[in-house]
């Protein structure tokens, strides 16, 4: 089922905004990626006729768009141990283990992050992101271990979701990466979309693709590898990964976009979201956040402490 439809006049002010910019602007409960679901459905029209996200409305265009009830429930609530950093009214803060998947998707249908969310926090979580990705505001990848941001409700989640979109939401990893760097700092910014050639694999490319900026500096160098930290300005899909092998330095254990020949013992990426810092969607307080590097993360460290001479 669905909720009536919604229709809003485009004002001068507003001319030349993407339809999906518009209509998640206009409805206070979508995202700008909800918004684009729903004209991937066919269910936001421009003067009657359906539309494309590309779209960009014109002054007196009519613009309709519908937003379906809820899907039934399909995550569960399962009692699995949190490590929770901070928790209030409105969010939580959960250090997440790696080799914990965030969501449940095909081949993963419980046992995630969510699965637990959901029992730890008895269903009050933001619904903006459907039923499959309760309070989820930002992911990390399965195998990178680190600090994640929940909402409890959709205020907290509209808040601090354009924070991340206005690059005011502080991410900080850590990760070890193959190579020496020449500098002791730098920046890459190089826009990533789908691999043309691998669907499941994300690259660097100027075909449908969204603008992407990671920061890095020196934290200490060994031989063969450097320690990095590193500061998101955007948040893309593998972005710390993707642009690390861009330049020739992919993170160390990365199976995905490293070498073939990856530190055993490492079991996935050397790669850890740190600190978060953000505004409280409440209070406005800003609050920040670290975890300590995992124990695997350290060992690591150690063992090529060891090599130096």
């Amino acid at each position: 089922m669905s909720n009536a439809p919604v229709s809003t006049v485009v004002s001068p002010d507003q001319d030349g905004v993407r339809v999906d910019v518009f209509v998640s602007d206009a409805e206070e409960s979508l995202t700008r990626s909800a918004a684009q679901n729903l004209l991937k459905e066919g269910l936001v029209s421009v003067n009657g006729t359906p539309v494309g996200k590309s779209y960009k409305v014109k002054v007196g265009d009519t613009v309709s768009w519908t937003v379906p009830d809820p899907e039934p429930l399909e995550a569960v609530p399962q009692d699995i141990p949190l490590d929770i950093v901070y928790e209030d009214d409105d969010l939580l803060v959960v250090n997440k283990p790696r080799g914990m998947v965030v969501h449940p998707a095909p081949g993963n249908p419980d046992g995630t992050l969510v699965n637990a969310l959901l029992y730890h926090c008895q269903g009050n979580l933001s619904g903006i992101n459907g039923v499959i990705r309760p309070g989820i505001v930002h992911r990390i990848d399965k195998d990178t271990s680190g600090l994640l941001i929940v909402a409890k409700n959709d205020l907290a989640h509209q808040n601090l979701a354009a924070q991340i979109q206005d690059h005011s939401f502080t991410r900080e990893y850590r990760a070890v990466v193959h190579g020496n760097l020449k500098e002791e700092s730098g920046m890459v910014d190089a826009p990533i979309g789908r691999s043309s050639n691998d669907r499941k694999k994300m690259a660097v490319t100027d075909k449908n693709s969204r603008n992407a900026v990671t920061h890095w500096e020196v934290l200490d160098r060994y031989p063969g590898y450097t320690y990095l930290k590193l500061r998101l300005e955007t948040g893309r899909t593998h972005q710390i990964r993707v642009h690390m092998a861009y330049i020739g330095h992919p993170v160390a254990g990365d199976p995905v976009y490293g070498p073939k020949n990856t530190p055993k013992e490492l079991h996935g990426q050397c790669l850890h979201a740190g600190l978060i810092g953000f505004q409280h969607p409440r209070t406005g307080e800003y609050l920040e956040f670290q975890a300590e590097l995992p124990e695997y993360f350290q060992t690591f460290l150690r063992k090529l402490s060891g090599t130096r001479a």
